[in-house]
């Protein structure tokens, strides 16, 4: 795989609300666009504070201790703890926190979950009020979105010295809706750095990468697997570049960014991130808006809630 490059600094924050003609330029030819100062110092706290409360009174005695692969197999995604979560707050395990002869967890619970998910936007009061807010209903309003939806949050915790590589991949093969219209809100709670894991970025991919698969339920009680996708591989009326490059072959540019910046990120764009092999962590905040009155059926993995995905905008903010 070609060496990484770094990322030009961040954009400046847009005032007022939504985002400037260059940004959005930046965002449509590159896949991926960077806003540091999105959340306020207090707010980062805030969410800060709520993770840490949540990590440590999560009941362990009576937690099913599913872990989180970020590879394409592993038994979390046939488990129902995981299939059933998407409107509750659930805790995901690293892989590498578990003592390898014994199965036992081997570092304290705050310090041994991969994620938090899903539904931190609705059930979380200070991540509710980080979400659904006039500056991210603006964004959306921005990048097009007619009726936009909230479907999925998570906070990512990159654990100091076992935080988990997370392999080339689009957000869109896991919330795909035909037309595809996933985009991430990606939010650094804590500095990422190429040493804790910050994420990469094919930079231009969403243009020349399809959608070629998706994650979708088998049926009842029999897990997940990964199809081809039969509808639309890329969104409506965007500018396509025939014959791109193999996933090996993409180069990655990094995105090192400080606490409190947001990344928005097009669901067919191919990014990663490394290993935390540091002795800091790398706390993040995401979620993902996906367009309301694009197709999302029943095979998602992620099955919407009583009265549906959660609007992003008027009523919904």
């Amino acid at each position: 795989m070609p060496p990484s490059r770094t990322s030009p600094p961040p954009t400046p924050p847009s005032k007022p609300l939504g985002l400037t003609p260059s940004q959005l330029a930046s965002f449509a030819t590159d896949g991926y666009l960077l806003l540091p100062d999105f959340l306020s110092p207090a707010t980062t706290t805030a969410l800060l504070t709520e993770t840490q409360h949540l990590l440590s009174t999560f009941p362990l005695a009576t937690h099913p201790l599913t872990r989180f692969s970020t590879g394409e197999a592993s038994a979390h995604v046939s488990d129902a703890y995981f299939l059933t979560s998407g409107d509750k707050i659930r805790f995901f395990f690293e892989e590498d926190a578990f003592d390898p002869a014994t199965g036992a967890l081997a570092k304290p619970q705050a310090l041994a979950v991969n994620k938090i998910g899903h539904y931190l936007h609705a059930l979380s009061p200070p991540f509710r009020a980080a979400t659904l807010t006039p500056a991210a209903a603006a964004i959306a309003r921005d990048l097009r979105f007619r009726d936009p939806r909230v479907l999925q949050s998570m906070v990512i915790c990159k654990q100091p010295q076992i935080g988990g590589r997370v392999p080339p991949h689009q957000d869109s093969t896991f919330l795909y809706t035909d037309p595809p219209s996933a985009v991430g809100f990606w939010i650094a709670l804590e500095d990422a750095t190429r040493e804790n894991g910050c994420l990469s970025f094919a930079r231009g991919s969403h243009r020349r990468a399809g959608v070629a698969s998706r994650f979708v339920r088998r049926g009842e009680g029999e897990g997940t697997e990964f199809v081809g996708v039969e509808g639309a591989r890329f969104p409506e009326g965007m500018d396509v570049e025939e014959g791109g490059a193999a996933d090996e072959e993409e180069e990655y540019t990094l995105g090192e960014v400080s606490a409190g910046t947001l990344v928005l990120i097009h669901g067919n764009l191919l990014h990663k991130s490394e290993r935390n092999c540091s002795a800091r962590g790398r706390m993040i905040y995401t979620f993902h808006v996906i367009e309301g009155e694009s197709r999302y059926d029943e095979r998602n993995w992620l099955q919407p809630p009583e009265g549906g995905f959660t609007r992003l905008g008027q009523d919904g903010v």
